[in-house]
């Protein structure tokens, strides 16, 4: 079959595109998926680097839960059909158009936090097949959405589902999203909107009306100073935020954590504006505000997500879309950060 498989941690020289690749054979309770189409994400870009560092070792090379076995072939986000079942499997779900959730939890709970993912820990979707659990599929087959806007759903919106969750994101609440027209940031903005919250949304001045038309109720250019940034944000939202979802870290935390109400929430999935950072602790504990990790989704938050792909509810937004044969000039696309969007691989 066709893939792109990374033999190693490097540059894009790293992943190797084959045309002879062994095709999976689903063991039990397993199925084999045609993908259909495939996503880009920040998760793929960091593992095939290598850029998640290790415990006391920030610099070695790593993927997000440690040490990777390659070859890998990558890609979290997956939309297809089940083309067969492994032994003794569901036979009910052949032929069936599904949307595959990438994580490997825990345990069997509803709330088991991820420990590892399709594209990092097993093959993922960067090939014409990928044999996946059986317990990780939702039926698509009556979704209004196309299948690069299935394969958009599952790390981005996942994670954004799993913050808003975290955070408990209510309607009526006012929330800022960093980062908002990155993957996660955009699908911040348009899950919490359709909860009824109100967004505001920090990002480039050029992005603004992409943001507005997602959601957004006010949006903030993150290139402005301390005191015209406070104006600003005391002007969009004058009661102060109920919660900040942060996908960049950095000093965000200190220049907006003193904008949150009594009681607040901070909801943190990204330090790509710098991992180690300092605040006052005083504005946390005198004001009885929570500071919140989040990885991922859980079992609830994906199925949640899932219904709202199956109403269509909620469309991602398709910034372009490449054969996997041009997988390199996607990861380049993905990288240059000029696009609103997601970058999909179609198969």
């Amino acid at each position: 079959m066709r893939a792109a498989v990374l033999r190693r941690h490097g540059g894009l020289e790293a992943l190797e595109l084959r045309d002879d690749w062994p095709q999976p054979e689903p063991g039990p309770g397993q199925v084999l998926v045609r993908v259909a189409a495939a996503a880009v994400n920040n998760t793929d870009v960091w593992t095939r680097e290598g850029a998640y560092g290790l415990p006391r070792h920030p610099e070695a090379k790593a993927g997000w839960r440690g040490s990777l076995d390659f070859p890998l072939i990558q890609g979290g986000d997956i939309a297809g059909s089940v083309s067969e079942v492994g032994a003794g499997g569901p036979t009910e779900w052949v032929g069936r158009r599904v949307l595959v959730d990438p994580a490997i939890y825990a345990d069997e709970s509803e709330d088991a936090p991820p420990v590892g993912l399709l594209g990092s820990e097993r093959d993922g979707g960067f090939a014409e097949y990928v044999a996946v659990d059986a317990d990780r599929l939702h039926d698509m087959s009556t979704s209004p959405l196309s299948d690069q806007e299935l394969a958009a759903l599952p790390i981005a919106y996942g994670t954004a589902m799993g913050m808003l969750e975290r955070a408990d994101i209510l309607r009526d609440e006012t929330v800022l999203v960093t980062g908002a027209s990155g993957g996660v940031g955009l699908a911040l903005v348009q899950l919490a909107a359709a909860r009824g919250a109100r967004v505001v949304a920090l990002t480039s001045g050029s992005k603004a009306t992409a943001l507005e038309e997602a959601g957004a109720s006010a949006t903030l250019p993150r290139d402005t100073d301390q005191a015209d940034l406070e104006g600003q944000l005391a002007a969009a939202a004058p009661g102060g935020l109920d919660a900040v979802a942060d996908v960049v870290g950095g000093p965000w935390l200190e220049r907006l954590l003193p904008a949150l109400r009594e009681k607040g929430r901070w909801v943190v999935a990204g330090a790509v504006a710098g991992p180690v950072i300092t605040f006052d602790l005083r504005r946390l504990y005198l004001h009885n505000l929570r500071l919140i990790g989040s990885s991922m989704h859980t079992r609830a938050h994906f199925a949640a997500l899932a219904d709202l792909a199956r109403t269509g509810t909620v469309r991602p937004h398709i910034a372009a879309g490449f054969p996997l044969s041009d997988i390199h000039a996607a990861q380049r696309t993905f990288r240059d950060g000029t696009r609103i969007g997601k970058i999909t691989i179609i198969l």
